[in-house]
């Protein structure tokens, strides 16, 4: 079988690698071209497009980049049309994926989606094209299956988080031999820098989170870099810092971190799987925001707390991330107390994203559905 996977973001790419393992187990023949990154490249995808080629944060940043962005829509639906696959995998990155989607629908494509579109969080009206477009929806958070069938009518199927996977078959590291690898301090215990994957959110986050560092003389603080982006960018950040920079090994860093400042987005999720105290920090371009604040009615806006329906990690969105709240807030998480609170309702949390085989599951539906 042909299959033709699209992943935009650096967390696509880690789940789209881990489907088309799955895909390769269930079918020894298959052919698979993706738009994604490293990891599915070495996973046996043959790469398409990179997602370094696509990240664009916020409105008015994807005002500022129509122009690529369209052209990527028209390369993408010639690139589908020449490999003419037997099954379009959509992976999040809905606001590209959705007109990929219309499109391939109407050429006669088959088209599944793994992690749905968030549109619980907003543009609920989405809903339609959703239904018109997408022939099987596989989704990752308990809670989507209730609001996909019962508020909507259109049948999903829960498969489970693929970050329990993911996770699960990360190396155990020896954290000693870690911290001398990076020349870390073998007594202080680590607080971990999540400031985001792209260009935008980093410079707007690192700031912030830089600016406690010196208040917190007992512990160290290390960034963790992001894949897509160059040792160069950080350069700026670390001039006059004893502050280390270690870049695409987050998983690593998480597990040998006591606590972790994190942007909001999918490294929430992960810093919790980890079982490390964070506090979630967000502050995106004010006139972004504004509207984004018009349209999204949510209460929370970390899965953790999405998924648990209360606030288990302290959000600072926008106005509320200052250095004093930062302070106060990781003072708060690195008492034994509020520790153990924490981390009795990770374990909750786990318990609701259920058991393992996300990707396995995924790839089992994927490919009985297509032999039907």
């Amino acid at each position: 079988m042909k299959y033709y996977i699209i992943a935009g973001e650096a967390s696509g790419d880690l789940h789209g690698s881990n489907l088309i393992k799955a895909l390769k187990n269930k079918d020894v023949n298959a052919d698979i071209r993706c738009w994604g990154g490293d990891l599915m490249q070495d996973a046996g995808g043959t790469l398409a497009k990179h997602y370094k080629e696509l990240a664009f944060m916020g409105f008015l940043e994807v005002v500022a980049n129509i122009g690529t962005i369209f052209k990527n829509i028209s390369f993408c639906k010639k690139d589908i049309q020449l490999f003419n696959p037997d099954v379009i995998v959509f992976i999040d990155y809905s606001g590209f994926n959705l007109r990929i989607a219309k499109w391939a629908k109407q050429e006669g494509f088959k088209t599944n989606y793994y992690i749905a579109p968030q549109i619980w969080a907003s543009r609920e009206s989405r809903i339609e094209k959703i239904k018109s477009t997408i022939d099987k929806m596989y989704v990752t958070l308990p809670f989507e299956k209730k609001f996909y069938e019962e508020k909507h009518n259109f049948q999903v199927n829960f498969v489970g988080h693929p970050l329990i996977d993911a996770i699960h078959n990360t190396p155990k590291i020896n954290e000693v031999a870690f911290r001398k690898e990076y020349n870390l301090d073998l007594e202080k215990p680590i607080i971990a820098l999540l400031p985001g994957s792209r260009k935008q959110e980093v410079s707007k986050m690192l700031t912030v989170m830089l600016s406690i560092t010196s208040d917190f003389k007992k512990y160290q603080f290390v960034i963790a870099g992001a894949p897509s982006l160059d040792l160069d960018f950080y350069n700026p950040f670390l001039k006059n810092s004893q502050i280390n920079l270690i870049s695409n090994k987050t998983y690593a860093l998480l597990q040998a971190s006591h606590a972790a400042l994190v942007t909001s987005g999918t490294a929430t999720l992960e810093t919790a799987l980890f079982k490390v105290p964070q506090v979630v920090c967000y502050k995106g371009n004010w006139i972004s925001y504004q509207i984004a604040k018009r349209i999204i009615t949510l209460k929370y806006i970390s899965l953790v707390n999405l998924i648990m329906d209360k606030e288990v990690v302290k959000e600072l969105i926008q106005d509320d991330l200052t250095t004093a709240n930062l302070k106060k807030q990781l003072t708060k998480i690195l008492e034994p107390k509020h520790r153990v609170e924490l981390l009795d309702n990770y374990d909750l949390l786990e318990k609701k994203l259920g058991g393992k085989g996300a990707s396995e599951n995924v790839a089992e539906l994927i490919y009985t559905n297509l032999n039907k």
